[in-house]
């Protein structure tokens, strides 16, 4: 039976959500206030109009699935296929579980691009299912998670440890906010959490960008991030060498 799901955006031939050429469903819904958030419009759960543009459509999973082959041959060509985000694709989980079983069962490979804040019976679903899991981490310090995101990252943490201990294919994505993320503290204590495992899953560092700043006056929202300027490549380049020091395998961007 096919189920519904919120879509905003659906993008084609993205080559930042994960290996090769990929078709990016964006899920409508986010738990998480991030002060940076490139997609404020997708935070609200449900659809909503905004300044006179709806954003969020129901589209059923019949309709994913057709959207997602007309991109088949060169998912293919580039070992790409299909990467769910949001929002937070997890916070509409009965959605992206089908959407998930029914890629795999047409062998199509899927990504999930996620925060990890959900409980552990879904991380558990998500991790037998998904070929990929795009992982944020973002803060390790616990008061600061709180204050820039709007929610605990302990939930956070445990998934990913579930995540790095069950065999998942994961790539954990680090925004680099300038004074945020962005500190020497921060990814020290980034690279301590992940010394405790065995395997070395591949880092992308996501540079701040100020892209969507006009976003947020074009909705009426407020932009935390005012006045907050970009990092220069030779500080994102020291950020990559910290993890390539330790072993890592890291890209910047997606």
């Amino acid at each position: 039976m096919s189920k519904i799901g919120i879509i905003f955006n659906i993008q084609r031939f993205s080559v930042n959500d994960g290996p090769g050429i990929r078709t990016t469903v964006f899920m409508k819904g986010c738990p998480l206030s991030c002060w940076w958030c490139h997609n404020p419009e997708s935070r609200q759960f449900g659809k909503q109009l905004i300044k006179g543009r709806q954003m969020g459509e129901d589209f059923t999973t019949d309709q994913i699935l057709n959207e997602i082959e007309k991109d088949r041959i060169f998912f293919d060509e580039s070992g790409g296929g299909v990467t769910f985000s949001g929002g937070e694709p997890l916070a509409q989980s009965d959605f992206l579980i089908k959407m998930l079983d029914i890629c795999k069962e047409e062998g199509i490979n899927t990504a999930v691009d996620t925060t990890g804040y959900a409980g552990l019976d879904l991380i558990k679903k998500i991790g037998t299912r998904a070929d990929l899991v795009l992982y944020d981490l973002k803060l390790m310090d616990p008061v600061e998670h709180l204050k820039y995101t709007g929610v605990s990252n302990s939930e956070i943490l445990e998934n990913l440890d579930y995540f790095l201990k069950n065999g998942s294919r994961v790539i954990i994505r680090v925004p680099l906010i300038p004074g945020i993320t962005a500190t020497e503290e921060n990814i020290g204590r980034m690279l301590k959490f992940l010394s405790g495992y065995k395997n070395r899953p591949e880092i992308n560092l996501l540079p701040y960008h100020r892209i969507a700043e006009g976003k947020y006056g074009k909705y009426g929202l407020i932009y935390k991030m005012q006045g907050v300027k970009e990092l220069t490549n030779e500080e994102i380049a020291e950020y990559k060498v910290f993890f390539e020091e330790t072993g890592y395998k890291v890209k910047i961007g997606g």
